[in-house]
């Protein structure tokens, strides 16, 4: 069913007198992360955007000695596929960092 319909069909149901039960909010609390960037020279630019969308773990688990070009691509796709919000100055730092600790 379309948005546009499943729109009508829920204001057709309201205004006959039926009701639309409503999911409520659910919060939690994320475990401590326990994952960490190796120590390098530009590990804060991995530090400050890498970590808004996911661990360093996802770092450590990348193939090891993939070189400047790998992780270059890897910023990229974070940037252009999953819309990461990084600056390209921070980018270049990021896969500088990346190519030379990993």
């Amino acid at each position: 069913m379309s948005i546009a319909r499943t729109a009508i069909a829920a204001f057709g149901l309201l205004a006959l007198g039926g009701s639309l039960a409503l999911a409520a909010s659910k919060t939690y609390e994320l475990p401590d992360e326990t994952a960490t960037f190796k120590p390098g020279p530009g590990v804060e630019f991995a530090e400050n955007n890498c970590t808004a969308c996911h661990s360093a773990d996802y770092i450590n688990f990348q193939p090891p000695k993939k070189g400047a070009a790998f992780w270059e691509a890897e910023v990229q796709k974070m940037i252009k596929v999953y819309h990461a919000p990084i600056e390209e100055a921070d980018a270049k730092a990021i896969a500088d960092y990346l190519a030379k600790t990993y």
